[in-house]
């Protein structure tokens, strides 16, 4: 298995910012939202509304597709690079979903909500770049009230740098030198199933919750019990 090789946390340039909201998400970004809308509850009796809590929004993609089909969902976006957040905002500006989506700048690590704030909490493609998830895991969880639903999903470490070459190759082989770059070190940043599972432990949650979903991700998906 290859080791664990950390990238920077924050991607806060603007060179880092414009080349990944450039880069085609279009289908992973469609089939998160496919699986978490799958999971993710109505508004509770008395209120019109479902909160949801984005973290490690990027540049917004995520929230946009998923307010794209559920109107009754206020998603609070949230991400640590600035450049991510203002692109994020001309993004959201463009759909006109500026009522469903709110941004801010939040570290994942330290989250400024309540306990049991939210209905759900999402995360796409955010715990590689934090060199110790297990605090994210913990204010993920503490956020997120009974009966919520927690959907988190990354990318998957390869085994081998062989396996490493033929997922840049295959899913970044279009791309840019830059992009091809973020991508693989993305992937050697990655956890493997049974680090997530620890972390997952860690929090508190049943390890059966993750699963590898594709050849290159993760998921979490599960509902928090009282």
């Amino acid at each position: 298995m290859l080791p664990r090789k950390l990238e920077p946390e924050v991607m806060d340039t603007e060179c880092e910012a414009v080349d990944y909201d450039s880069m085609d998400h279009t289908q992973v970004n469609r089939l998160f939202a496919d699986d978490f809308l799958a999971l993710s509850p109505a508004a509770r009796p008395g209120e019109a509304t479902t909160s949801v809590l984005d973290v490690g929004t990027g540049t917004a993609q995520i929230p946009i597709e998923i307010c794209r089909r559920r109107k009754d969902l206020r998603m609070t976006s949230i991400d640590l690079a600035a450049h991510m957040l203002q692109l994020a905002q001309r993004n959201v500006i463009r759909e006109g979903l500026t009522s469903q989506i709110k941004l801010e700048h939040v570290d994942a690590k330290s989250l400024p909500y309540a306990d049991a704030m939210f209905d759900a909490v999402v995360s796409n493609s955010i715990i590689h770049h934090i060199p110790e998830p297990k605090f994210a895991f913990r204010e993920m969880v503490r956020v997120l009230r009974p009966g919520g639903v927690l959907f988190v999903r990354d990318l998957l470490r390869p085994a081998d740098g062989e396996t490493l070459d033929w997922l840049v190759a295959t899913y970044a082989g279009d791309a840019n030198l830059h992009q091809q770059q973020m991508f693989r070190e993305s992937l050697h940043a990655a956890l493997t199933l049974a680090e997530v599972g620890e972390l997952l432990g860690d929090a508190k949650c049943p390890t059966e919750w993750v699963r590898q979903t594709s050849d290159r991700h993760w998921t979490i998906a599960g509902i928090r019990q009282g």
